[in-house]
């Protein structure tokens, strides 16, 4: 079960999900079948309802956020490494982003007033910080809801 919802639960042609073939113990396609109804995925046009606070908008703001700051990293033509690459190196990359989460969420509101920047820069860090946690391939926890 490691890709997507079609290839790992098989709709069959009469709307049911057939989880007899991927599930551990299955007995096959035709023992374990039932009728679901499964939701479409939001879209960007936030008409469907089901962003409520906009974070279809702004997801796509960071990520255009997030492809601008690498053509501004502190990189040289002949290599692609970047400071993160090389605290990294020496271990520090998850304090090293979680540090620098704070500092951008700790001075919003405080300098230039409430900046975009820093929260945009917060986000960056929370990723980054996502990753080098090593949370990317990790599903064990179910997601916190509030």
């Amino acid at each position: 079960m490691n890709g997507t919802f079609e290839e790992d639960y098989p709709m069959i042609d009469d709307g049911t999900l057939n989880l007899g073939s991927v599930l551990p113990g299955g007995m096959g396609e035709d023992h374990i079948t039932f009728s679901v109804d499964v939701p479409d995925l939001p879209t960007t046009d936030n008409n469907n309802g089901r962003w409520k606070y906009n974070e279809d908008v702004i997801l796509k703001e960071v990520t255009e956020y997030l492809g601008m700051t690498y053509r501004s990293h502190y990189t040289s033509q002949e290599s692609k490494t970047q400071t993160l690459d090389l605290i990294e190196g020496i271990g520090d990359a998850e304090p090293f982003c979680r540090s620098n989460a704070i500092k951008y969420l700790s001075r919003f509101g405080k300098k230039d007033g409430k900046s975009k920047q820093d929260i945009l820069k917060a986000i960056h860090y929370c990723i980054l910080l996502y990753h080098f946690a090593g949370l990317c391939n990790e599903n064990s926890q179910p997601y916190e809801t509030f």
